[in-house]
């Protein structure tokens, strides 16, 4: 998420072109990630740029211009995260129309979603859609490979192992919080509910090389 989150901030600003001319950077997502059918920047383009943002992390995309596209894409959550796409309908749920952008949060009155997207105002940008308008949060996952870090991790270890290892217990829909590269009690927590997925397993909350073994099993099947 956090490599995807990066990605598309470097990209705010990037906007359509008045008239005949067409922006090139816009044009570049369709045509870097293969989707077909974008011949000027005037074409509904915000499921593209997220395809663009998701293939430029390595992660899963939609391949595809409409922005529903993505309620098949990832795994559906009801707690999301900044990261996580987020999907609009427009006109009406039953609507094929609709919008697709990067979920940011939600706002105090729990009444807007701010979301980082193509093609919000004509160009990249930040901006906030009505909360019951949404369709669906879908998290996604890399499609390179999934990265099971090496042992030992242990409440207090910090960084990027600790990142990957949250993710992966996420996507066994096991429940850590935000990916934020603290081992802390919930991390703890999340490994102790993985250990008890195998018999004779040590339920201690660490890391180790055993656990390991375990989530790459789990994967693997």
């Amino acid at each position: 998420m956090e490599a995807l989150l990066k990605i598309a901030f470097n990209e705010l600003g990037t906007e359509e072109i008045v008239g005949d001319q067409d922006n090139p950077e816009v044009l570049k997502y369709a045509k870097e990630v293969g989707i077909k059918g974008i011949t000027n920047d005037e074409i509904p383009w915000c499921s593209t740029f997220v395809n663009w943002v998701a293939w430029k992390a390595g992660l899963q995309y939609s391949g595809k211009a409409n922005a529903r596209s993505w309620l098949n894409i990832g795994e559906k959550v009801t707690a999301p995260e900044p990261g996580d796409i987020v999907v609009f309908w427009r006109e009406s749920p039953q609507s094929w129309k609709g919008h697709v952008g990067i979920f940011l949060g939600i706002s105090a009155d729990k009444k807007r979603v701010y979301c980082l997207g193509g093609n919000q105002g004509n160009r990249v940008s930040v901006s906030a859609y009505r909360l019951n308008t949404v369709l669906s949060y879908q998290r996604l996952a890399p499609v390179k490979g999934l990265d099971i870090p090496a042992p030992t991790l242990t409440k207090g270890s910090r960084g990027v192992a600790v990142v990957a290892l949250q993710d992966a217990l996420k996507l066994l829909k096991i429940d850590v919080g935000t990916s934020d590269g603290a081992f802390g009690s919930k991390t703890e927590s999340g490994i102790k509910e993985l250990q008890t997925r195998k018999p004779n397993l040590t339920i201690d909350g660490v890391y180790n090389a055993e656990t390991r073994d375990l989530l790459e099993s789990l994967f693997q099947a």
